[in-house]
């Protein structure tokens, strides 16, 4: 019997050893993960560190990284080769999961990794066309030998330290998700930058705005859409002078009309509307307005915050740039940052860079389509598509000279504002080397040097704001513009009319730009690029205008302007929506109807400061009731459906209604028998605000405090990996505030520059220098930037600099 038992122990044990050293479909082994040798014991990190010499093949001379507190590196190189060889290894040494996982994603590779459920996401992907627009963009990037060099260069950095790598050193999240890391290769790095432009450049109402003309008709859909706000106050002055003689605009076919109502077909596809909250601030304020005599330039772009950040500080010193900033892992260079001479920074202008074609096929073949009077040949896309743990999935994506077919008809889309059996043009589809854009920039020293690079840029479009020793400001929307006819691309287009093509681009000079304006500050938050003055049409609707009026007004009050003025400018959290609103709203409310408790919210209400500061009330009420108000005027008519998707009028738009024209049919719920009123839907939506909260946190107290109900997650890039995020940050501010800081997207990087004879600067973001989770460097600046602080940035000049911060050096051979 103990024969017996002892066998049975045996093949038991054997059982669970090789259970857990093989993965189950989609699941990996989890013997690796566990095991004391190479699991992820192997991932902790010494909060010590000591100085070293590596010998590393791929250098072209010895090169100096000094590593401040924070975990910082500054790269001293003798020559640029060295310098982005350097940032290669050193950005993978922090992020290599990052960056490959971020790669992987843009390729449409993520079923590789986490099998089948990441399928839908990759087949969107490849046909959204991110892979056909990286292998023209890295085509681009091989072409300039300078490119070239920096690309090469980082590739190598990034293979030398896969290279070296056991695994035991692999990141933990390989280990979680059963794979290893490959070779890093130039393409990845066009991956990297199409991916960014697919966050902040895909945005395209085409599709709802197509079914609301249908539904509504013209007159109704211009008046309830106007292609320019009532409340607004545009990033280019309104009455800069335009400097140029623009081009004939291109003329919309005659029969527009009738082919915009015919393309509102249904179609089997939910959209939500694009997230407003990508957003970003940036300003500059000139040598007049500034304490120091010099300008002071201010940036905080916002996108989805995340573990490992989005963002890797890093200083590159060589004999040609000595610049310092954000980088993003994956892409050489810096793309925010200064240098000796300039600052500069970005916010994402959300251009109309997105159309949808309708396309006429010639059968169902779909091997030719009918453009321009005769049939042009399809060009078939394989894409072959691994899933772990599954067979190889095979997709045909169809291409146009418009771009690809999204999806096919009776196919259901895996996102948002995609519809079906339409051809996409796309600006990322566009050859271009935006890396040139800020290799140049790295290195300038003047205005012109400015210029020079952003006519570089393509995509996506970014306000980039400028700020020199010599005392220059400026600012420009900036990127691939499309030549189109005014609104061209507001609905979906006729694909069979060439009139509705693309024209080529706005000339990269003609952008939009002001330097030294009388005011004395130059700013942007995403708001309109111009006034309608402007002669080429960029887009019919940006962001909200709150945030970016509420600069201005701080900055045209501000004199002899500090750095620290700026620091709590960008962590302003006055609530220019409720200042506009509530005067409007508040006196409607009939309060004879209200009970106990929604009368104290109303007195609540009416006491606040107008500020969305964590402790206040105030905010959550506002906050619910305006997102209600919204629900119970637009919602009866244009709240859409699975077959036929709509978008409500914007908020704006529903003020001004609200102001002007208190009567409008608009504010009838045409589902009720009775005829509502203004003040009907006012009063009803206020209450329906206060009971909702009443329901989630009880009687109005601290539970209804701005911060602890909004919360501020800090995710980790794998969903539900909440033992690697930072979960319910108390931090105010939130969408449409300066501080826009909401529940999944914020600042993801402040940055502050003091321009002159030594450039001053300050910054941080929500996260680490590491992407370990097992490093004390993974988190270790969050606390700081939720308290709205800065730290200040070492800006050295030599590898001998000494500095109590500096705490490791090390020597690459």
């Amino acid at each position: 019997m103990k024969y017996f038992k002892a066998a049975l122990s045996l093949t038991v044990t054997l059982l669970i050893v090789w259970a857990l050293n093989r993965p189950w479909g989609s699941i990996p082994a989890f013997g690796p993960l566990l095991s004391p040798f190479v699991g992820f014991w192997q991932n902790a990190e010494p909060a010590t560190s000591r100085d070293e010499e590596l010998d590393i093949d791929g250098t072209r001379a010895s090169i100096t990284v000094l590593f401040d507190d924070l975990g910082i590196p500054h790269v001293f190189a003798q020559n640029d080769y060295d310098a982005y060889f350097a940032q290669g290894y050193l950005t993978a040494r922090d992020r290599l999961w990052q960056m490959e996982f971020q790669t992987h994603a843009a390729a449409g590779r993520l079923a590789e990794v986490v099998g089948e459920r990441a399928l839908d996401f990759d087949r969107y992907n490849r046909r959204l066309g991110l892979g056909y627009g990286a292998e023209k963009a890295v085509q681009m990037m091989m072409a300039d030998p300078t490119s070239r060099q920096v690309v090469e260069a980082y590739t190598a950095g990034i293979n030398a330290w896969i290279n070296q790598l056991a695994p035991a050193d692999y990141p933990i999240e390989y280990k979680l998700l059963g794979y290893a890391p490959e070779p890093w290769a130039p393409i990845k790095c066009a991956y990297l930058l199409k991916q960014m432009t697919s966050t902040l450049a895909s945005g395209a109402d085409d599709l709802e705005m197509t079914n609301i003309l249908r539904k509504f008709g013209p007159a109704v859909t211009a008046d309830l859409f106007p292609n320019y706000p009532t409340r607004e106050d545009p990033i280019i002055p309104p009455g800069t002078k335009w400097d140029f003689a623009a081009l004939p605009l291109p003329k919309p076919p005659a029969d527009s009309s009738r082919l915009l109502t015919q393309a509102a077909t249904r179609f089997d596809v939910t959209i939500p509307r694009p997230n407003r909250e990508i957003g970003s601030n940036n300003w500059a304020v000139g040598a007049q307005k500034s304490a120091t005599g010099h300008p002071i330039l201010a940036n905080d772009p916002h996108l989805g915050l995340s573990l490992p950040s989005i963002w890797y500080q890093i200083q590159l010193v060589t004999p040609t740039m000595n610049v310092y900033g954000a980088s993003l892992p994956g892409a050489p260079g810096v793309v925010i940052g200064f240098n000796k001479d300039v600052a500069w920074g970005v916010t994402n202008v959300g251009a109309d860079v997105l159309d949808f074609y309708t396309i006429r096929f010639k059968d169902e073949s779909r091997r030719d389509y009918w453009h321009d009077g005769q049939w042009k040949p399809v060009r078939q896309r394989i894409e072959i598509i691994k899933v772990k743990g599954k067979p190889v999935v095979q997709d045909t994506v169809l291409y146009t000279h418009h771009g690809p077919v999204v999806y096919s008809p009776n196919t259901k889309p895996f996102r948002e504002n995609i519809p079906v059996g339409h051809a996409a043009r796309w600006v990322a589809h566009e050859p271009a080397n935006d890396l040139m854009c800020f290799y140049h920039l790295n290195r300038a020293k003047t205005y012109d040097d400015y210029t020079k690079a952003l006519a570089l840029y393509a995509a996506p479009a970014q306000n980039f704001v400028f700020a020199s020793n010599q005392n220059d400001i400026a600012i420009s929307p900036n990127g691939y513009f499309p030549l189109k006819y005014k609104n061209q691309g507001k609905f979906i287009l006729d694909g069979t009319n060439p009139a509705n093509d693309w024209h080529g681009r706005i000339p990269p000079d003609q952008n939009p730009r002001v330097k030294n304006p009388p005011r004395g500050f130059v700013s942007s938050a995403n708001q309109s690029s111009t006034d309608p003055s402007y002669p080429y049409y960029i887009n019919w609707e940006f962001a909200p205008s709150e945030r970016g009026r509420r600069i201005n007004q701080r900055l045209s009050a501000m004199q002899h302007t500090t750095v620290d003025s700026l620091r709590q400018l960008q962590n302003d959290n006055y609530n220019l929506k409720a200042a506009d609103a509530l005067p409007i709203c508040l006196p409607l409310v009939k309060v004879n109807g209200l009970n106990s408790d929604q009368q104290k919210a109303l007195t609540i209400l009416r006491m606040w400061r107008l500020n969305n500061d964590t402790t206040e009330v105030g905010p959550t009420i506002f906050n619910e009731w305006m997102n209600r108000l919204m629900q119970t005027v637009w919602d009866d008519e244009f709240g859409g459906n699975d077959s036929v998707p709509l978008r409500m009028p914007s908020f704006d738009r529903t003020l001004t209604l609200m102001q002007r024209e208190p009567n409008a049919r608009w504010f009838d719920n045409v589902r009720t028998p009775n005829p509502e009123t203004l003040t009907d839907v006012v009063t009803q939506s206020f209450r329906a605000a206060c009971d909702t909260l009443a329901k989630q946190h009880g009687a109005i107290g601290r539970a209804w405090a701005w911060g602890p109900h909004k919360g501020t997650d800090i995710r980790h890039l794998i969903p539900g990996l909440d033992a690697f995020s930072v979960l319910n940050l108390n931090v105010g501010g939130g969408s449409g505030i300066v501080n826009a800081t909401s529940e999944r997207w914020g600042p993801s990087w402040r940055m502050v520059v003091a321009l002159g004879p030594q450039p001053k600067a300050y910054g941080l973001y929500p996260g680490g220098q590491s992407g370990n989770p097992g490093s004390p460097l993974y988190q270790n600046m969050i606390e700081k930037w939720a308290k709205g602080e800065l730290y200040e940035l070492l800006y050295l000049q030599s590898p001998t600099d000494t500095n109590k911060r500096l705490v490791k050096k090390i020597v690459l051979k």
